[in-house]
């Protein structure tokens, strides 16, 4: 019986020592398990700077005036004094059509302004009434009307310097309103190509920052490397209220002519300084299948997700238009193991 009793208390002694033992191993891993809890992370605090807004826009340089030399009515080409390539000067004549109708309208001009001169003569010294001159008057308007208009569509004059681009008849031929050139007839085309414009559809935010201080140069993919200067010619009043965007039509001097209508251009528009937070590009995330950009800030030891709005990269750090103030800590460094609401430790 004495035997017994001593195995029961030895046998009691062990198990109480397994215990103690367990609880000791588990506190132990708790413990662990509970400095294993805060990430080690860097961080480093976001600051405002001065950020030059710009943006980029693309487009198709464009000659800054066209014009389409044609007749207002149906005629036979005499001769086309330009051929492709040829510079034109404002008003220099460059197609001459048939002037049969041109040469009767011009002696039925001259036989009335002597009839006039005759009647008016007449007129002063009372041969004849008031009502007689007048009708001639009126005759002798009309048949200039009629001549000033068969001269304008029988010498076709260049309404603008610049180059003949493109030559669509040739000599003897009845032009009869085709072909048609950019839905218009024409005989010849003549395009101002300096100034050359470039169009571009700008984002409604900047509408009041678009005026002819605007800072604004022009890239072309033809001459690598290289910029041109330019200004805003024409900003359209009003906004799409389908795209949000508003039209502005740019213009770039162009006296070399090296810049050439139908080449593909990249424009960069400055719209001034303005104060934003800054923050590293190591800090800002992207969420996996969006667009969407968030950043981890450190709040009293917890790593908070916030949604940020990103601007311009400026060498390895960006702008952030929204989502974070100036002076905020955000993680660097770390992110893999962070959620919003993580602990965190600083490295």
């Amino acid at each position: 019986m004495k035997k017994n009793v001593r195995q029961f208390f030895i046998m009691s002694s062990v198990v109480m020592s397994m215990f103690v033992m367990m609880a000791c191993g588990s506190s132990t891993e708790t413990s662990e398990d509970a400095g294993e809890e805060k990430v080690l992370v860097k961080t480093e605090r976001v600051a405002l700077q001065q950020v030059e807004q710009r943006d980029q826009f693309t487009g198709n340089v464009e000659p800054f005036e066209k014009a389409y030399i044609s007749p207002a009515t149906p005629s036979r080409v005499s001769r086309i004094y330009k051929e492709v390539g040829d510079v034109v000067r404002k008003g220099e004549l460059l197609v001459q059509m048939d002037a049969s109708n041109y040469r009767q309208a011009k002696a039925q001009l001259e036989i009335l302004e002597r009839e006039f001169t005759r009647l008016d003569t007449l007129y002063k010294v009372g041969s004849v009434s008031q009502q007689q001159l007048d009708q001639i008057s009126t005759e002798l308007e009309v048949a200039r009307t009629a001549f000033e208009n068969l001269q304008e569509n029988t010498q076709l004059r260049s309404p603008i310097h610049g180059v003949v681009t493109g030559r669509f008849f040739e000599n003897g031929e009845m032009f009869s309103g085709s072909p048609v050139v950019d839905n218009r007839a024409a005989i010849l085309t003549v395009e101002q190509i300096h100034p050359v414009k470039v169009t571009v559809n700008v984002s409604e935010q900047y509408f009041p920052r678009v005026d002819k201080d605007l800072n604004i140069s022009l890239a072309l993919d033809v001459y690598p490397g290289k910029t041109f200067d330019g200004s805003v010619h024409l900003k359209h009043p009003t906004i799409d209220p389908v795209t949000r965007t508003f039209t502005v039509e740019l213009q770039f001097p162009n006296r070399d002519q090296v810049i050439r209508p139908g080449m593909f251009g990249r424009v960069t528009l400055g719209f001034g300084e303005v104060e934003r937070v800054v923050a590293p590009d190591l800090a800002v995330l992207r969420q996996q299948g969006t667009s969407e950009r968030f950043v981890f800030v450190v709040e009293n030891g917890i790593a908070v997700r916030k949604t940020v709005r990103v601007g311009r990269r400026i060498g390895n750090a960006y702008e952030i238009i929204s989502g974070i103030a100036d002076g905020e800590e955000v993680v660097t460094a770390g992110h893999s193991r962070l959620l919003d609401g993580t602990s965190v430790r600083f490295e």
